[in-house]
């Protein structure tokens, strides 16, 4: 396909045209090298309301997509071509997993279903049906076990609280709702809204809307360690590759850096918007923040003063060496690619803006 055509179907346009905006960069530390100017983007516009999630595969050849028009997306990461689409929910799609395989895909949406899909066919292989809006799910490493955390709900004059529930996909009545692992309510009291497998899959790291991260033993439900590292809301949590690391985003401007044995902090990024997503490098001591201003403030707001820029901070200094513009509204999810070759995000406009990185990349200390 010649990158400067589009398919008749809409669904994806390379952005290699003269008015397509370059790599922006700022020199915060002039000691270090900058990210190489001109990267072009590929432009993935295969959703029609805000982007909610995305993430690579662990080969990073393909690129998950999900939005909250209830439809996922599976992508080619070199050339930004659509594979096929994930149709079965009826409402938004707030988080997504793919095994290790890639062979299984689960995502977890707000009509109160967890769905696992077949990724090369499309076809629905199973389906929970929660009592409650399901917010973030994940595949362990093996690929039998799947968690989904479910949101509060007022239901029958009664306040059901956030649950976490894990489940194994060999045993079909898990499915049904009749067993399960684990059952137990939030430890935090207040809704989870991440949540990731911690080392070796044997604890869960969730991520509350008051600001608390909390480890709980995967078969007990015990709440192994807590913390309160944000004064907001935790907006996202991402592992990070070969590495016992975990990242989180938070409205409070800020995201932080733990083990995932203990939780103990490592390191603390700021910038001067909230902050929606969090990612590592796989192979590079650099982190990638994404955020801007809150979504209904955006009509009242400039580009360039929304703070809409992918951001990028080395992982152990805490430096911001460079950013990447592009997104006229907050950007809600970014990922890395598995290789660490280049690096995606989705913005509150449906957009998903997929990088690759210049050879000079590899020169940056």
């Amino acid at each position: 396909m010649d990158p400067t055509t589009r398919r008749s179907s809409g669904v994806i346009r390379r952005e290699l045209h003269a008015s397509a905006e370059p790599m922006q960069v700022i020199r915060v530390a002039p000691a270090r090298n900058s990210i190489p100017l001109g990267m072009r983007p590929i432009i993935l516009n295969g959703h029609e309301r805000p982007i909610t999630r995305i993430t690579f595969n662990r080969d990073g050849d393909l690129i998950f997509t999900a939005a909250k028009n209830s439809v996922a997306n599976v992508w080619f990461s070199a050339n930004g071509e659509r594979l096929g689409s994930y149709n079965g929910h009826d409402g938004v799609i707030w988080w997504i997993d793919v095994d290790y395989s890639t062979t299984n895909l689960l995502t977890a949406s707000g009509d109160y279903h967890c769905k696992l899909w077949d990724v090369e066919t499309g076809n629905q292989l199973a389906d929970y049906e929660a009592n409650a809006p399901v917010r973030a799910c994940g595949i362990s490493l093996c690929s039998n076990l799947l968690f989904l955390t479910t949101d509060e709900t007022f239901f029958d004059n009664k306040n059901k609280k956030s649950e976490l529930i894990v489940i194994d996909k060999r045993d079909p009545t898990h499915f049904s709702g009749n067993s399960q692992v684990l059952r137990t309510s939030s430890a935090d009291q207040t809704k989870v809204t991440g949540a990731i497998w911690g080392p070796l899959n044997k604890t869960i790291i969730c991520g509350h809307e008051s600001g608390a991260v909390t480890m709980i033993d995967a078969r007990s439900g015990q709440v192994l360690q807590q913390c309160k590292p944000h004064k907001g809301p935790v907006t996202d949590m991402q592992m990070r590759l070969h590495i016992p690391m975990f990242i989180t985003s938070s409205k409070d401007h800020t995201a932080q850096l733990f083990s995932a044995y203990d939780l103990s902090s490592i390191r603390t990024y700021t910038a001067e918007r909230p902050i929606n997503s969090a990612a590592i490098s796989p192979t590079r001591d650099h982190v990638l923040l994404g955020g801007g201003q809150e979504a209904h403030e955006v009509t009242t707001t400039a580009v360039g003063q929304g703070k809409f820029d992918a951001r990028f901070y080395h992982l152990i200094y805490q430096e911001e060496f460079g950013r990447a513009k592009g997104h006229f509204g907050p950007i809600n999810s970014v990922a890395f690619n598995s290789d660490g070759s280049g690096f995606a995000t989705g913005g509150e406009e449906g957009y998903v803006r997929l990088h690759t990185f210049d050879p000079d990349y590899a020169n940056l200390d």
